[in-house]
């Protein structure tokens, strides 16, 4: 399976947890990362709240974000009237939602690792609380 199918993958897991839930949809932005707008992985809300998500998922403890996505998820955020997340799956395992001031700064780009995930990010159940 391909990096690719993997992301597409995770992505679509992330979506049922939200329509798993009582109020809570999500849709995946099909093309996100290549279309010539800023989109984010996964669009999720309900009556009260909309989520920009830009989704992860590794068998690495760390994840790289470039600073390319992490500035189109603001945009797209302060556009649509969306809180931006980073979204996490580290060796297959739960979920961890941060916000962009938690993620780690390099001089490359941005970092996730899984002790900054467990430390600051919120669980799915948390997220939707």
């Amino acid at each position: 399976m391909s990096r690719k199918s993997k992301g597409i993958n995770a992505e679509r897991e992330l979506i049922h947890l939200f329509w798993n839930t009582d109020t809570w949809s999500a849709i995946r932005a099909a093309g996100s990362g290549c279309s010539r707008y800023p989109s984010p992985d996964v669009l999720a809300g309900n009556s009260l709240r909309k989520l920009a998500i830009e989704c992860k998922s590794s068998k690495d403890d760390n994840i790289y974000l470039e600073k390319e996505e992490i500035n189109d998820l603001k945009e797209f955020g302060r556009r649509f009237g969306a809180e931006p997340w980073i979204g996490i799956r580290i060796n297959s395992k739960e979920w961890f939602f941060l916000t962009l001031e938690d993620i780690k700064e390099t001089e490359s780009g941005y970092s996730v690792s899984l002790v900054l995930a467990k430390r600051k990010g919120l669980l799915f159940e948390e997220l939707i609380r």
